[in-house]
């Protein structure tokens, strides 16, 4: 991963390949919430983009809490961009496919 900080103090981390989504991954992982994360990511998906904002808060703490854009991270939300030529393929790759919950 490679970072910058721009002019107005925001940091951009940039990643290549699926080694730099890895913790995301296991963090929606551990946290059971995946189900959710698929829904959520799929609706920031727009052609070969999916744009999803996080709590800062909750990431500070190490877990995934996605939120709006404005107004529901006290400190501002975290931008996640995911840029691929297979988006849907990146979505079930992160979230571990479409699996329906069985009850028991």
């Amino acid at each position: 991963m490679q970072g910058e900080i721009d002019d107005y103090g925001s940091a951009k981390l940039v990643g290549e390949g699926h080694l730099s989504l890895e913790r995301f991954r296991m963090i929606l992982q551990r946290d059971r919430i995946r189900a959710a994360a698929r829904a959520q990511l799929f609706k920031g998906m727009a052609e070969n983009r999916i744009v999803v904002f996080l709590n800062k808060q909750v990431a500070y703490a190490g877990h995934v809490s996605f939120c709006a854009p404005e107004g529901e991270s006290p400190l501002g939300p975290i931008r996640l961009t995911i840029e691929s030529s297979n988006p849907v393929g990146i979505i079930d790759w992160i979230t571990g496919g479409y699996e329906p919950r069985v009850k028991r």
